[in-house]
């Protein structure tokens, strides 16, 4: 029983690691804004490098972290509790970074005007014409849409197909 449950452990703690991974890769080169983050989370000596062992305490930190009972094991409520506050710090991270890409008067708030700009990530609706209307027709279908998010999510998982 006792040996069932630490390779339960071991395999939970190596599905939180990865998942973190995972979740800090960006859509196109798997360098997305939170993966510096957590690279710099994980190297605990700052020389810029990641071994194994910083590796597996920053696993083993998460899975402390998201053990609030402490018994050492991870319950449905647990695991859907720190994947929240990951999801959330996420989002607010997404959300802070809206703001420093788009404020341009520095506000606090943001326009429309603001919010349509091409600045970072942002797409024009001339831009979104040009990128996604395949038959030059000044529309964009719905089969040109889904054509194109699935040419995105093919590029994002390594499948460039052109």
């Amino acid at each position: 029983m006792k040996k069932t449950a630490l390779m339960i452990t071991g395999a939970l703690v190596l599905a939180l690691g990865t998942a973190g991974v995972a979740s800090a890769m960006g859509p196109k080169d798997g360098r997305g804004p939170n993966f510096e983050q957590m690279f710099q989370e994980l190297d605990a000596n700052a020389d810029g490098k990641l071994t194994k062992e910083e590796i597996e305490a920053g696993a083993a930190k998460r899975f402390a972290d998201a053990d609030t009972n402490g018994d050492g094991l991870l319950s449905k409520e647990e695991l859907t509790a720190a994947s929240e506050k990951r999801a959330e710090s996420r989002r607010g991270n997404r959300i802070d970074r809206m703001f420093e890409h788009k404020d341009a008067n520095n506000d606090g708030l943001l326009s429309q005007e603001e919010m349509a700009s091409g600045k970072k990530r942002g797409m024009s609706a001339d831009r979104m014409i040009e990128r996604l209307d395949t038959d030059g027709d000044g529309a964009i279908t719905l089969a040109e849409a889904e054509a194109a998010r699935g040419k995105w999510r093919g590029k994002r998982h390594g499948h460039d197909d052109n």
